[in-house]
């Protein structure tokens, strides 16, 4: 026990605070260290207190769970973080966006930067958008000075809406926006091409888009949505890549008894990461893909008549025993209870300030205990799909009903009369 419980001073307690938690030296806790620390740093000169902009992240900073990894990142690369934030309390460098884009865009900036906009100091923003304007100027730099503006265009006009969409709707991920910058280099590609065969965007017959098709091979999703936005946008209208054909139908590699295996040791194997647990259960259980998990809220998790549900859609799904004792410890330890405290908003936060977790930190565990994320959500898709209406299914899990009657279809049960059973 504690020397406090044993009645009896502690030749260990924090000779500032009291607390025996986070010692750090000799006689003062890591927490107390950190605060006398970032009062120095953050101090306005002006009036010898905390910066009033800077104060949130103070708080933050100093309540942070973890004390001494705040101490270390401060030290780690002083000329980064530590300088630029003492920079910004003496109001040599303005406390905004703008100072970041302007400066070289580095992991140790891109930290500071998200934990700013984590603690309410800057506004929210979104990294991949904000990387792909730099990027963007750069490949631009490269290319001919003929392709330039169309490029442009077809980036600003089209990716870059559709990576805007994506963030509205909290689905721009690090794959997405990869898939963003390949669809503008494919469009140079394209481009490039039709200048071998003496054509401009404009000019180009669909005899030398054949060509270029019989040269690329048939995985041209990038290819037609270029050529498409041409056609729309009226550069060329007598060009088209055929319609791609329908994939078949999907396949499902992994047997029933192996995934009820992978779900009983996620379930009770405490030598895996507990958020792989979880995420793994979501996604074996109730068909859930990875990138939708990783970016789930704690605001979807709630207490129902003492019962832990998860809303992964519109309706609170009760989850199973012990599945419920993991997503309580889960939220305990990050202080996330369901009655509120240090929440910050991501059921899975991940290493940077206001981002959730990468899905790679999860599916390279999957994997190695012998389970494909994709393959295994097929694998519950399966299932589900035999045991629950394809309406109900849809709202459950959060698939479209048209996909929810596909699966169905392919588990071969036939819901039609579902709604005059129910009525019985």
């Amino acid at each position: 026990m504690c020397a406090g419980c044993a009645g009896i001073a502690s030749p260990f307690a924090c000779a500032e605070c009291g607390s025996e938690e986070h010692l750090y030296g000799r006689y003062r806790c890591a927490r107390c260290f950190l605060r006398e620390r970032l009062a120095l740093l953050l101090t306005d000169l002006s009036t010898g207190e905390v910066r009033q902009r800077l104060q949130p992240l103070f708080d933050v900073m100093v309540n942070s769970d973890r004390p001494q990894t705040t101490i270390w990142w401060l030290r780690k690369k002083p000329g980064v973080g530590a300088d630029l934030l003492g920079q910004m309390a003496r109001g040599e460098v303005a406390i905004s966006h703008d100072t970041f884009r302007v400066l070289p865009q580095d992991q140790a900036r891109g930290y500071l930067r998200h934990l700013l906009a984590a603690a309410g100091v800057l506004e929210p923003y979104d990294a991949f958008l904000e990387r792909m304007g730099p990027w963007l100027d750069d490949f631009l730099a490269t290319v001919p000075d003929h392709h330039r503006e169309l490029l442009r265009r077809y980036a600003h006009w089209h990716v870059l809406r559709g990576m805007q969409r994506a963030a509205a709707e909290r689905r721009l991920t690090s794959s997405v926006a990869h898939a963003g910058r390949r669809r503008i280099r494919v469009a140079e590609m394209v481009l490039a091409f039709f200048d071998q065969h003496g054509v401009t965007a404009a000019t180009a017959t669909q005899a030398v888009l054949d060509a270029y098709i019989a040269a690329h091979g048939s995985k041209l999703s990038p290819e037609y949505g270029f050529i498409s936005w041409l056609r729309r946008t009226r550069v060329n209208t007598t060009i088209r890549i055929p319609t791609q054909p329908a994939r078949g139908e999907p396949t499902i590699t992994v047997a029933d008894d192996h995934r009820w295996k992978v779900v009983d040791r996620l379930l009770h194997d405490s030598t895996i990461k507990r958020y792989t647990r979880i995420a793994g259960l979501f996604m074996l259980l109730f068909a859930q893909p990875l990138s939708r998990i990783v970016a789930m809220r704690s605001s979807q998790v709630s207490r129902i008549d003492d019962t832990v549900h998860v809303t992964f859609r519109a309706v609170a799904v009760p989850m199973p025993a012990p599945l419920d004792a993991l997503i309580d410890e889960h939220l305990a330890d990050r202080g996330m209870s369901l009655h509120g405290s240090r929440d910050t908003g991501w059921l899975f936060p991940g290493g940077s300030p206001g981002r959730h977790l990468n899905t790679e930190s999860i599916r390279a565990q999957l994997v190695e205990i012998g389970m494909k994320p994709y393959e295994g959500r097929k694998a519950a898709l399966f299932q589900l799909a035999a045991d629950v209406p394809a309406p109900v299914l849809g709202e459950l899990i959060g698939i479209s009903n048209n996909n929810a009657a596909e699966w169905a279809r392919l588990a071969a049960r036939d819901w039609r009369n579902y709604i005059a059973d129910r009525a019985r």
